[in-house]
């Protein structure tokens, strides 16, 4: 008769296997799961990316100056010209590559924190990553925000790997860099730390790299509006236009909110003292994780001066690197050697993983985050199938399409494939007024009312009075979520 293995021969078969192969494979399953049980698409600014493909594959120079037009981005146009030729399933695609981008950013940071600390710290970082559910809902809607950050973390995690690596750090720099213009800064930084150690050729080719998003970024604004600085123009205007600029006053403030809105605040200051702990235990290692986070945290406070949007967003880069420093605070008893102290730090470190599973099951609503997804997937296809019905096509041909604003407008051109001048937003009252045929698309329930239909940062009466149909106009189709009015005379 063959006895048990003994508890010390269990424990020892589970440290030998090959967790994170095991824990990437459960990631894929789960994101491939929660793609097929909650199929949403592509937020404000990827179906933009779509429609400017479209544009382009139509043999036309792309429309970047509409009203309230999200920023291009050079690696989004690519982006959009590769999906927009799948037509109507384009949207999906795009959503599911960038699905795909945030498997191999999680991948990438937890190659980062393994590379700069340990296997474990690696592991808790990537954990913590899945869990921030901002990250992974931003995916969800096709945020570029996502690819952009994986390059990084990519660019980051082998440079750890092999300091001073050079070339292919700066590529994967050169092309987050034509997806959000914060990279340019890191490969700047990058070059002026090689640059001492480097031949004269290396210096210029490298240089060469780092200039090449900048220009390439003003070089696609010129082609198209004529104005090489495009772009900064178009954003600050946006921003003032939408009040997301703050004083330089608020910015401290601002940072606070957001790192605590992103992280949590349990994980924020984990992350802090993380800083100071490993800088004390094992300072020739946090160089790149530290390095990221100051350069977030200045890339962030250039933008507010600069009149950009202060959002949340652009501070996800030192967010991720708090995660990182969070979880060493969780598992870094890993870089020190066996002894009381590691005893003591690793029996802390599974209490505060239990304190903080409790307190995020305690805090955390998932029944929003999944009524949230499911209402995403359902409005594209309730507003898809009202405009894809004969009797409201045949009102359109008499005169452009209204939205209460212009949240509405990308999604009603993808779907009825039309030029801008052709959705006109009633916001836009020195347009819309004189637009007396055609169709308007309204919300008819609460849900899309309270998510398009307000303005968020300044609601006014006015923006209830722009879901209430012209005057004129009748009623032809209308569901659960949206309702659609024409005039055709």
């Amino acid at each position: 008769m063959t006895t048990a293995p003994s508890s010390l021969n269990l424990i020892s078969r589970a440290q030998s296997l090959p967790w994170p192969t095991i824990l990437l494979g459960v990631l894929i399953v789960i994101v491939a799961a929660g793609t097929i049980v909650f199929p949403t698409y592509t937020a404000y600014d990827a179906t933009y990316s779509l429609l400017w493909g479209r544009e382009i594959l139509d043999g036309q120079l792309p429309v970047f100056a509409t009203y309230r037009s999200p920023t291009e981005h050079p690696l989004g146009l690519v982006f959009g010209v590769f999906f927009a030729a799948f037509g109507r399933a384009g949207d999906r695609l795009m959503l599911l590559a960038t699905m795909g981008s945030f498997v191999l950013m999680v991948v990438a940071l937890n190659q980062l924190a393994r590379n700069s600390f340990t296997v474990l710290v690696g592991l808790a970082a990537a954990a913590l990553l899945c869990t921030r559910f901002d990250f992974p809902f931003l995916a969800a809607r096709a945020y570029i925000d996502i690819p952009y950050l994986a390059l990084l973390l990519w660019a980051a995690a082998l440079e750890v790997a092999k300091p001073r690596r050079g070339a292919v750090v700066f590529w994967l720099l050169a092309l987050a860099g034509l997806l959000r213009p914060e990279a340019w800064i890191i490969a700047g930084i990058y070059w002026l730390w090689l640059f001492p150690g480097l031949s004269w050729r290396k210096r210029v080719e490298f240089a060469m790299l780092v200039a090449a998003a900048p220009l390439i970024w003003s070089g696609v604004d010129y082609i198209v509006t004529g104005d090489p600085f495009f772009s900064q123009t178009h954003t600050t205007d946006w921003t003032a236009a939408n009040g997301r600029n703050k004083s330089a006053g608020a910015v401290p403030g601002q940072t606070v909110l957001f790192f605590s809105q992103l992280l949590k605040l349990p994980v924020m200051v984990a992350g802090l003292i993380g800083i100071g702990l490993a800088s004390w235990l094992v300072p020739q290692r946090v160089r790149v994780p530290l390095a990221l986070f100051l350069i977030g945290l200045f890339t962030f406070v250039l933008l507010a001066l600069g009149q950009f949007s202060v959002i949340s967003r652009y501070l996800l880069l030192p967010s991720i690197m708090l995660m990182i420093f969070a979880a060493f605070v969780v598992a870094g008893f890993t870089v020190i050697e066996e002894g009381r102290v590691r005893k003591y730090w690793s029996a802390a470190s599974a209490v505060a993983v239990v304190a903080l599973i409790v307190w995020t099951i305690v805090r955390v609503n998932v029944g929003v985050l999944v009524s949230e997804l499911k209402f995403r997937g359902d409005s594209v296809r309730a507003l898809t199938s009202l405009l894809d019905r004969p009797d409201v096509r045949a009102v359109a041909k008499c005169g452009p399409v209204l939205t209460s604003n212009h949240r509405l407008v990308p999604s009603v051109r993808w779907i009825m494939d039309l030029p801008p001048d052709q959705v006109v937003p009633r916001s836009d009252v020195q347009v819309s007024s004189k637009v007396k045929e055609g169709i308007v698309v309204l919300a008819a329930g609460r849900a899309v009312l309270l998510r398009g239909g307000l303005d968020r940062e300044n609601p006014v009466a006015a923006d209830t009075l722009r879901n209430l149909p012209p005057v004129g106009y009748r009623p032809i189709a209308a569901n659960d979520l949206y309702s659609v009015y024409g005039r055709c005379r």
